[in-house]
């Protein structure tokens, strides 16, 4: 599952030009997740909040004891509860200032909307691409992770927005921008280094209750996939916005699974097969990440915003290289072909104290 970066700029991005500042930018309208006060207030939420809201029901199953797990700072958002929502956005009013005084916005200012060719669907060919992939996850050596180590995962990020100055609304994208997380097995301590949104120096992501996507957590997961699927759906279902649609609720938890995240190798072909199993996926037959390389992809469209959800591999390799959200049916917020998210993973390793890098990464 590894990926290692190939090219240093992402596809198809129209260069900014005269980027606005922070000070010009306007929440976004409606659901939309990847805006940076809203990836800031899930960070704030996570680390103020020490149990799920009784309106939230907790993530593990009801049997057990041990404390609800917290949300990854990275998690879509869009699947969750209104109540879940609203607490997002009062955050985002309440001010908790964890920026660390660094140069909070640059990542964030706004150029031209970043837009793509919309691959081709194939229904058909994603069981045996999917068969493909699983394969390939399974040839993966495990790694043994110890419980004073932490898991590194390096990216390279964008979203699209709406942003209102005065009475203008235009749609723009951030810069492309680097991201690096840390986080312990356990999930209950990790560091997230952001530049423009955390500062230069980070933020802790510590708290008393685990990230939903800890690898200890993943490792108690079942690996056959029709009961990894019903455990997915349960979870899910627990937390969703009703107006998301079941089955692709359950396709962006598996995608969260395979992103900001060290899924154990058992774990990965299992991932692969429940995919297989849910309503509406597809191969997709050209998708390109972040930092511009090209892949096949494994996509589902939610039919309630017309936005497709695309991973992305290699395509001789089947490695995962990273995910971006499309969208290919016009709306009222972008034009199709618009992404509106995109992230390209360039590094996942195992390390022995928090926020240090691997070597051939310094």
């Amino acid at each position: 599952m590894n990926a290692s970066p190939s090219q240093p700029h992402p596809a198809e991005w129209t260069e900014t030009q005269g980027l606005l500042s922070s000070g010009e930018r306007d929440l976004p309208a409606g659901r939309h997740q990847f805006h940076k006060e809203q990836m800031m207030a899930r960070i704030r939420e996570d680390l103020r909040t020490t149990t799920v809201a009784p309106a939230v029901p907790a993530r593990d199953t009801p049997s057990t004891a041990a404390a609800p797990a917290r949300s990854n700072p990275f998690l879509r958002r869009a699947v969750l509860l209104p109540a879940l929502a609203c607490a997002l956005a009062g955050a985002v009013v309440g001010g908790v200032a964890l920026s660390g005084g660094g140069e909070s916005g640059t990542s964030s200012a706004g150029g031209p909307a970043l837009t793509t060719r919309i691959g081709a669907v194939d229904a058909r060919g994603v069981e045996p691409l999917l068969d493909h992939i699983a394969l390939a996850a399974a040839d993966t050596s495990e790694t043994t992770v110890r419980a004073d180590q932490f898991l590194y995962i390096a990216s390279k990020v964008a979203s699209t927005y709406p942003r209102t100055v005065g009475d203008k609304t235009t749609i723009v994208s951030q810069k492309l921008h680097s991201r690096q997380v840390w986080q312990s097995p356990d999930g209950r301590d990790g560091w997230l280094i952001e530049p423009g949104n955390t500062g230069k120096d980070g933020i802790t992501l510590a708290g008393p209750n685990p990230a939903g996507s800890a690898y200890d957590r993943l490792a108690k997961l079942p690996t056959d996939p029709a009961a990894l699927l019903r455990k997915i759906y349960q979870e899910s279902d627990a937390v969703r916005d009703p107006e998301v649609p079941r089955d692709q609720a359950a396709f962006v938890a598996i995608g969260d699974m395979l992103t900001e995240s060290y899924p154990p190798a058992k774990l990965t072909p299992a991932l692969f097969r429940a995919a297989a199993r849910i309503p509406g996926v597809v191969a997709v037959n050209d998708a390109v990440d972040a930092v511009g390389r090209h892949g096949v992809a494994v996509a589902r469209l939610d039919e309630q915003n017309g936005e497709r959800t695309e991973w992305i591999f290699d395509k001789k390799t089947y490695a995962f290289l990273g995910e971006r959200s499309v969208q290919v049916e016009p709306s009222d917020t972008f034009k199709k072909g618009t992404v509106t998210f995109t992230v390209a993973i360039t590094r996942r390793a195992v390390v022995d104290g928090m926020r240090e890098v691997p070597g051939d990464e310094g």
